[in-house]
């Protein structure tokens, strides 16, 4: 995975730089005005500055499809990004760019509101099959169903080519590193089962998003050649808010252990990841050459990992079980494309979750992690909700290292790098910043910021072709469940001690006393 220590010794490195992993800390979602403008290049640059003296490797941000080409398809507007871009250059930040195809709004921690391009909603008016639709036959608009992946409707939809014949002075510079693929609402590659903006409340179950003309042809055509004509798309799943036991489907016992649950299951799950698959390799056409790593971001769906059916992950397209693990399948497919596999929730910690959502964050990180390392993918992560407290720091550092710092080289388990959810006025004050530079420091394993990213074992090599797409069986052979590797109790790089991390703890917790 790292380059080998002995290398390294050769040229001289220094061997604990091997346990370096770097921090990316997220722009406000806003940054981009809707209408297409660097609204406070002067706030921004204040808050660079103080990201730069916490040491932060760089930043990432939203490249909102609605913006860029919001004037028409194929009319690209990208001078308010080229100035910002231009900004994070000059305090030397590396950028981590999000290509964003689906709305910012309607999800938790949006703040501000930016819909798709008008001319891909009009089309959307006039085609009830653009977007998801749930059982009561409304239609979110927040993301363009996986069932269009093929249909010729957006006029060649490139934003992607065309940033980077836009960009291309940020990636011969190195200022660009990577680029992660929105594959579905939030930016995740998964089904959009829960959406607030429909209703939706923790820990809902979700809904299956099967209310689709291409897919209810496809469901057929495979059930079909399967040998079971008879088979329909589930009707007994319930609806958003149900829990398990509410349904059908996902009692115990219930449709989802029955061959014909499987079966769909196996299809529903088997074409979300065929949907990132073909969604990366246009991605790699793209920007085949340049020196980066495409990422695609997995949803931290914890909710309901303790319980039998694992209810919200399967919604949401995630056919995983005590039983099957389903995981590695995409980190499988994502060897492909030698991308990044970059997960969420990894602040969180059992305790934190209320009884009744039968929670496992935890144990769900150690699952995708691992499954991560054992396809030999690089594996990344972010928080899922704003924290300024020690335990969510030392929680994401345990993850980062999950054996702790090797002072000989390379540890055996390291996380390519964290993006910190987000920027804001919290993060700067005083106390909150003062543990987020600790933490920071402790992420890149006590040593001082490294602009070298060779020296710390992420060398990025330019972008070469996608490999041979993968054949289903060799895909679902991923989903048999091994042990996930062991994970120390706690990280031997705690931020715990000092007057500010005592300070941030006790601001959390009188936050956290006045919500309840």
């Amino acid at each position: 995975m790292d380059t080998p220590n002995f290398e390294y010794q050769k040229l001289g490195f220094n061997k604990m730089l091997l346990n370096y992993v770097p921090v990316y800390v997220m722009l406000p979602l806003g940054v981009v005005s809707r209408r297409n403008s660097f609204k406070d290049e002067e706030g921004t640059r204040k808050q660079l500055q103080k990201l730069k003296e916490a040491g932060v490797d760089g930043i990432m941000v939203d490249v909102w499809w609605g913006i860029i080409e919001g004037q028409g398809p194929k009319q690209y507007d990208w001078r308010a990004y080229r100035r910002l871009f231009q900004v994070v250059q000059e305090y030397g930040l590396k950028i981590q760019a999000i290509m964003s195809f689906h709305q910012c709004g309607g999800n938790v921690g949006d703040v501000v509101t930016i819909p798709l391009p008008e001319w891909v909603l009009n089309i959307g008016r006039s085609n009830n099959d653009v977007f998801y639709t749930n059982l009561d036959g409304t239609r979110n608009v927040e993301y363009l169903s996986l069932g269009v992946d093929n249909e010729p409707l957006f006029e060649g939809r490139t934003p992607i080519q065309s940033f980077r014949e836009n960009m291309s002075d940020f990636f011969e510079a190195g200022t660009i590193v990577d680029i992660e693929v929105g594959a579905g609402p939030a930016g995740e590659l998964r089904y959009s089962s829960y959406p607030e903006s429909q209703g939706w409340v923790f820990p809902g179950i979700g809904e299956f998003q099967v209310i689709h003309m291409e897919f209810f042809t496809d469901f057929k055509k495979a059930a079909k050649e399967a040998g079971h004509p008879e088979w329909e798309l589930p009707t007994d799943a319930g609806t958003y808010n149900d829990r398990p036991e509410d349904t059908g489907f996902f009692r115990r016992n219930g449709t989802y252990k029955s061959d014909k649950g499987v079966f769909f299951l196996t299809w529903y799950s088997t074409k979300l990841i065929y949907h990132g698959d073909q969604i990366l390799e246009e991605a790699n056409k793209a920007f085949r050459g340049c020196t980066l790593k495409l990422a695609i971001k997995v949803s931290g769906i914890h909710w309901w990992y303790n319980y039998h059916c694992h209810a919200a992950e399967l919604t949401a397209g995630y056919y995983n079980l005590y039983s099957r693990d389903g995981y590695r399948p995409i980190a499988r497919m994502l060897t492909r494309h030698n991308a990044i596999l970059n997960f969420t929730c990894l602040e969180m910690r059992d305790t934190e979750q209320p009884s009744e959502a039968y929670s496992g964050p935890e144990a769900l990180v150690r699952q995708v992690l691992s499954d991560g390392w054992k396809e030999n993918v690089k594996v990344a992560g972010e928080n899922a909700l704003p924290r300024y407290d020690s335990t969510a720091y030392n929680q994401i550092l345990l993850n980062a290292r999950p054996n702790g710092v090797n002072s000989n080289g390379a540890p055996a388990l390291k996380m390519f790098g964290f993006t910190y959810l987000r920027l804001s006025s919290d993060l700067l004050e005083d106390n909150n910043l003062n543990l987020f530079k600790k933490f920071v420091k402790r992420m890149h394993a006590n040593q001082n910021y490294c602009p070298e990213i060779e020296k710390y074992g992420n060398s990025i090599e330019p972008l070469g072709p996608s490999k041979p797409k993968i054949p289903v069986d060799v895909l679902l052979d991923a989903t048999r469940p091994t042990a996930p590797f062991q994970f120390d109790k706690k990280t031997d790089m705690s931020v715990d001690g000092s007057l500010s991390a005592f300070g941030a703890k006790l601001k959390n917790l009188i936050s956290c006393l006045f919500k309840k």
